[in-house]
Formats: structure tokens, sequence, C-alpha cells
């Protein structure tokens, strides 16, 4: 790459921008000033290649609105609005400006869908592409997994489930149109954001994102809340969604449940209470654990370190 940091940062500050309200100093100091709400949520996320992302597979748009909508499913599911992102980009010195443009422009058409903007960030040079992300946002009061109570319904914003389908369908030489929906929703996965609002805005008493696999984060949310959560496998198959999953599965050979509970990366919601929004598929009883959400053999979940 022959391309020099401030004729990056410089590309990027364009793109971006600054005039957003809150923004006080953008991009090209040595940091951001913004106006921040009373309660500001935060979070982060890294995203490494060859680990969360692959450039065989995924265009930099792609990779850019999925990191994004990792960070931003996460402001969501605490109940709050997303406000403003930092990103630090690790390049190796092989990208050209266009690639690295686009992955920046991924990027702002994820966050401007929600009204956040990125203030700032980092360049680095390394062996690999790393790209962390750091994501503010305000909430007057915040939804979290403790919050669950005895006698809620439990909630998801949509079937989860393609992601993982599209994992499994990415390297078939021909894809069929189910196959290849999935495949776009594995490179940038589609968030419905407004049901996360509504979840928040109807008065839910947890929620929590499940990117890392419905069966993992349901046990987190019943130990958070010490209570049993206990999921009906026939309400799921009440979802449009679901004869289109289960007939992609049937084809590739695999578990329909095995990419439900256990896929991931999905970014679906995961919501306890009363009279919400959304696939209703369970109830909250006094106890422990998970019931419900057995497969065939053990989950073959993400993990980030094995």
């Amino acid at each position: 790459m022959t391309l020099n940091e401030a004729q990056i940062i410089g590309a990027l500050a364009e793109i971006f921008g600054s005039n957003h309200r809150g923004v006080q100093v953008g991009i090209g100091d040595d940091a951001a000033v913004v106006a921040t709400g009373e309660h500001t949520v935060i979070t982060t996320d890294m995203a490494v290649e060859g680990t969360h992302f692959n450039c065989q597979w995924s265009g930099a748009f792609e990779i850019g609105r999925k990191i994004t909508a990792a960070n931003l499913a996460d402001i969501y599911a605490m109940g709050a609005t997303p406000t403003y992102l930092v990103v630090a980009v690790t390049l190796s010195g092989e990208e050209t400006m266009e690639w690295i443009s686009e992955l920046a422009q991924g990027i702002k058409h994820e966050a401007s869908s929600c009204g956040a903007v990125v203030v700032g960030g980092d360049l680095a040079r390394g062996a690999i592409k790393v790209i962390s992300m750091s994501a503010l946002g305000e909430v007057e009061k915040a939804v979290t997994r403790s919050g669950a109570q005895v006698g809620d319904s439990i909630y998801l914003s949509s079937l989860p489930g393609w992601s993982a389908a599209g994992l499994a369908s990415i390297e078939k030489s021909e894809l069929s149109d189910l196959e290849s929906y999935a495949v776009e929703e594995f490179c940038s996965p589609t968030l419905d954001y407004s049901m996360a609002v509504a979840f928040a805005n109807k008065g839910a008493h947890a929620m929590c994102d499940v990117s890392d696999a419905l069966v993992i984060q349901a046990e987190q949310l019943a130990q958070a809340s010490g209570v049993q959560l206990v999921f009906d496998a026939e309400a799921f198959k009440t979802s449009e969604e679901f004869a289109q999953l289960s007939e992609l599965a049937e084809a590739s050979g695999v578990d329909v449940w095995q990419w439900i509970f256990a896929g991931g990366e999905d970014h679906v919601f995961l919501a306890t209470g009363k009279d919400l929004p959304g696939l209703c598929v369970g109830v909250v009883k006094e106890g422990s654990g998970v019931l419900g959400l057995e497969m065939k053999k053990a989950p073959d979940t993400w993990r980030h370190f094995s």
C-alpha cells in the first residue's frame, strides 16, 4: 500500500464527516468531543480477519456493515439508542484505497440507518486486518439480562439460524435462492433494530442479543436473573421463516435446530416480559437454567477460544 496515514484519515474524514449535532470535535484531532445524555451505554467489539470475517467471502462494504451491526445490536439490547462510534483498524499494507473506502462506506451505511455517527478512531499496520469498534448510546433506564421475572413470556425479534445456514452454504459452487439469501445474511446480517426498540418501549424486563447463539445467551440471561427459561420448540415453528429454514437444513443434511439454537451471529434480540411483540417461544419459571433447546447432538456453538 503506497498510501500514507494522512491520506487515509483525510478520506475517512470526508466519508464520515463531523456535522452531527452532538459532535463538537470530530475526526482529525487527538480525540473526539461529543455531547452525551445522562446515562451513556458503552460497548466494544473486535473482529479479526480469518476468525470473524474472510475477505474471500465478503467484500469490504459487507464487512463494514457486519461489524457495525454487531456493535449497534449490543447498544439496542440494553434498550438504548446508538449515538457515536469509534473505529480502530489494523491494515496489512496490501489494501487499496478503494477497499478502505468501501469498508468505511459499509460502516457508515449501517451506522446511518440508526442515526449513529463515526467520530474517530485509529490506524495501525499489522500482519492481518483487525477491526475494533466501540459504540456509545443513550438510555433513560437500561434493560439488562438480570430483570427476567417468573411469569414472563419469552420473545425473539425474529427466527435465528440464517447466518449459520449461510456459513454452511457459502463454499458451494451453485446456490439456490434460499442459499443465496442465507449467504447474504451471513456476510451482512439484516437486523431489525425496531424490534429492540419495541421490546424496550413495551416494558421488557430483560433483554440481550443472541450473537453467540441462543442456547448460550439464554443460559446467561437465566443465570443473571436467577430464573429458569422454558422454551417451546413448537412455538418456533409458527415463524413464517421456519419452513424455509427447515427446507434448507434438510437439503444440507443438517438438524435445523442446530442452526436455530446454536448457530450464532444472527444478532436476534431475546427478551422477557408481558405482551411483547415478536415471536413468543416460552415462559419464565422458578428454578435455574434453560429447558427446551435440546438438539440431536451436542451443540456446536461459537467459541472465542477452542
